[in-house]
Parts: structure tokens; sequence; C-alpha cells
């Protein structure tokens, strides 16, 4: 290990305001590194080396590592989704988990691997997911799951590792190219189990591992193929969407406004008896709302808000970016940052680190938050007129749906431009029963769904008439529309 390692962890130190600065290896540091630390300690600056050695008598002394770490206590449906997936892998051989996000699909995934691992401690397990980043973030939630001596390591396109015993985190790419070599885990569990499809890689992988014990997890089986994820993993072992998960307290309680763009109430008032397909609708129906009317109602919302964190979803990255642009230059919102796939690895992480530990109060995001990211502190979500996908919309209303201490709700804000949004928001809305018992209850008022503009609420509510079947249709779908008069 170089000396400039040393270096580079001080500005590390600095730029994350840590308290302790360590240089870890697994191998062994130079005379330089050590004489560097030694020049710096005599200058009141400490750095620790922790070099191989170090690393296995910490490994091997239960008073600084203990055989695992505590254990997960499960809630009552986990420990339900647990025995379902444990049922069908023992009687089929594969099995599919569909929990919400934030409910712990990643909880009960590593139960069901450590079970395996105590009947088969010689055995190999395969974790895939899409990304390198949810790869990183996998291996790291499954340790509470295993004991220390249980092998994990990662493999990707930066990492390849010789020695796959134990539990394998690889990207889908990165699995099939050693499945192609002869690797065979005996448990496979696939993470954001939605991206299977009839062809592609991660199909390919599943058919080279047949012979394994499979199963997979997701928060959103639905795909835009329409294939049916259910014929590779059969039918769900335990599900709990959102609806469920927002009864039974497990979920924050949510005050949703749509705001139903600028609808066109000519449009409304002159066509009675027509049909139309919703892409002519959408096209015709809403008028776009200005980035500007955006975050007018967005400053109203923040500051009625206890410790405002929020993300602005929006339609493109041309998009995040000007909007962040626009948002950084109101006051609260100095240091407002866009986030999305065209940055590289390294800042995404440095972007979203800022934002957790509060230095970054806003931001704005394509896609790149769907899957996987962990920022339980969001409590404002704004839709900024984005593109209608059932699946998309889940994953992105339930980054603010996690629990945490001091949290009272989250606000979602919808400048809704497509019609399907709006009968999946009726439809939530619907499932929701605000007058049940809710265990863990955050706030007096529960959960609400309104329209900002009382005259589209009724003109919806009119129109989708069958808003389960709606959310899904294509852009090909006729529609007719509802009878004008009813709205004068």
């Amino acid at each position: 290990m170089p000396a400039a390692a040393i270096d580079e962890v001080i500005k590390a130190k600095g730029f994350y305001n840590a308290d302790q600065a360590v240089v870890v290896t697994n191998a062994h540091f130079s005379p330089q590194t050590r004489r560097r630390r030694d020049e710096l300690a005599a200058v009141g600056i400490r750095i620790e080396l922790w070099s191989g050695k170090e690393l296995i008598d910490l490994h091997g002394d239960d008073r600084f590592t203990p055989p695992r770490l505590p254990g997960r206590i499960l809630r009552p449906y986990q420990i339900k989704a647990f025995e379902s997936v444990i049922n069908d892998i023992e009687s089929t051989g594969r099995g599919l988990l569909i929990l919400a996000t934030g409910l712990g699909k990643t909880v009960v995934g590593g139960e069901v691997i450590a079970r395996h691992l105590g009947r088969h401690p010689g055995s190999k397990v395969l974790v895939t997911a899409p990304t390198k980043d949810l790869v990183d973030q996998l291996e790291r939630a499954l340790w509470p799951h295993l004991t220390k001596a249980t092998r994990t390591q990662l493999l990707t396109g930066d990492h390849r590792p010789d020695d796959l015993r134990g539990v394998t985190c690889a990207t889908t790419a990165s699995a099939l190219r050693f499945a192609k070599s002869g690797y065979s885990p005996d448990l496979i569990m696939i993470d954001e189990a939605h991206h299977v499809g009839e062809d592609g890689q991660l199909s390919e992988l599943l058919d080279r591992l047949s012979g394994r014990v499979q199963f997979g997890v997701t928060a959103t089986p639905w795909r835009g193929d329409r294939f049916d994820i259910r014929e590779r993993f059969g039918e769900p072992s335990y599900t709990l969407g959102i609806e469920d998960g927002m009864n039974l307290g497990y979920l924050a309680e949510v005050r949703y406004r749509l705001f139903a763009d600028n609808i066109d109430w000519d449009f409304v008032s002159d066509v009675s008896e027509h049909s139309y397909t919703i892409k002519d609708l959408n096209a015709r129906l809403f008028l776009p709302q200005r980035d500007e009317a955006i975050r007018d109602r967005l400053i109203e919302v923040w500051g009625q808000t206890p410790g405002p964190r929020a993300v602005v979803f929006c339609r493109t990255i041309e998009h995040a970016e000007r909007m962040a642009e626009m948002l950084a230059q109101v006051p609260q919102w100095k240091g407002a940052e866009a986030i999305h796939a065209r940055l590289d690895r390294r800042e995404r992480q440095l972007r979203l680190m800022r934002f957790r530990n509060g230095d970054v109060p806003i931001i704005t995001a394509v896609d790149i938050l769907n899957e996987g990211v962990d920022i339980p502190d969001v409590n404002i979500l704004c839709f900024a007129r984005v593109t209608h996908s059932r699946r998309i919309f889940v994953q992105q209303l339930g980054r603010g749906l996690r629990l945490r201490p001091g949290k009272q709700h989250v606000e979602v804000l919808d400048f809704v431009s497509d019609i399907r949004r709006v009968a999946a928001v009726l439809s939530l809305s619907s499932q929701v029963a605000t007058d049940e018992i809710e265990t863990l209850r955050l706030a007096a008022r529960g959960t609400s769904f309104e329209f900002d503009d009382q005259r589209a609420e009724s003109l919806m509510r009119e129109w989708i008439k069958d808003a389960a079947s709606l959310e899904t249709a294509l852009d090909e779908a006729r529609l007719q529309f509802p009878n004008p008069e009813a709205f004068n």
C-alpha cells in the first residue's frame, strides 16, 4: 500500500467531515507509508493503518467481531412470507416473493439464504441484481443474516474473484459469464425479478442453472412487454402490496395531491359521444404545467413540512438538470443537484451521500432512484410530469414510504399528464381504507388522496369506471368520453 493512500484518506476525512481515518488493506504497508503515518502523528494528525494481519486478528477475536451480527426480528408478515417461500422452493424448486418497497424483501430473502446455508454449510449461493450499485448494496444487506464464517464476494465487471464459495452477489452479465464457464450454485436469488423476460441474459442464466433452486423477489412484478414473470418463478409464494402495507402501518402515511396539469375545459365542453385513444386524450385534454408553477407549489408544501427532504422525479435527464438549476436559485434549496445515469458512478454516490447527510436538501432524478436505493429520510415526492408506467410509478412512490423516527407522513405532489396515472392513483385510493386500524400510526389524519381542482376530480371519477384495468392500457386503447353536461 503506497504512502499516497494516507494523503487520500486525509482528504476524504475532511470532505466527509469524519471523526476518524483508517487506511485498510488485506496486504501490507510499505515502509514509506508507515513513515508518513508517523510524520503526521508527530503534528497531531492520527491515521490508523490496518493491514491483512490486523484484519485477521480482528476477525478471529470475538470481542471485536462476534460470530454474527445481531439477528433481525421479523415482522409477522415477514415470517409468513419466509415460510411461504420455503414451502414453495422445497416443493417445486422455485419461488416468488412480491413485497412493496420498504417492506423488507431483502430481509426475507436473507433469511431464506441463511436457512439454506445452515442446512447445507458447504453449498454455494448466487444473488443477482441488474446493476453494480444494487449488487454492492445487496452484499451489505445480507451480512446481518450470515455468520462471519460465511464468505461473501462481489462478481461484477470490477470484481472477479477466483473463489466463489459462500454467497456471491453478482450482476446478471457477470453471473452468466461464469455460469458458462461451469459455475453452478446450489441456490439462486434474483433481486428485482421483474427484469426477467422471455429471453435475454437473465433468462439465459436461469435456463443454464435450471436444475438449481431459484427464487425471485420484487416490489413491482409488471413488465412493459407483458411477459408474465410467473412463467419463470411460478405463482407468487407471498404478496403484500403498498395498499396492505399502509393499512398494516408498516409504510408511511401519504398525503397525495394530484394536479391534473391544466385541463382543457373547452375540450371537455365541446366534445361528447366521441371515442378517443388514450394518446389522443392525453394530447388534447392536458395543457402542460410550466416548471415554474411546479416550483411554486413545491415551495408552499416545503414550508408546511417539518424537516423537509424532497425528491423531484423528472421526464428526461435534460429536464432533471434544468429543474435542479431552477430549484437551486431558491434560497432554501441552494445546492440542489440532479441524479441520473449519465453521471459516473462515483459522482452519483457522492451526490446521494450529500443528500442523505442533509448537505443537499432537494434532488431531481430520472429513473436512477427507482430500484433498490434506500433514502428513508424523504418526506416530499414530486412527480414533475413524468411519463406513464405502472411499475415506475410504484417504484418511485416507494421512495417516500419508508418509516423513520420523526417522520409524520409523506407529501406527494403529482403533476399528471397521462390519464392512466390518474387511474393508478384512484385505484390506489380505493384500496387504502383510511378508517382501518393502523398498528404503527404516524399521524392523526391518515392517508389521503385529493385533487387540487374539484371539477377535475368529478370528471376523472366519472370517466374512469374501471381504474385497475385502465392503468395498464395501451396508448391505442379507446375510451368513451363522459357527457360534459355533468360537469357544468
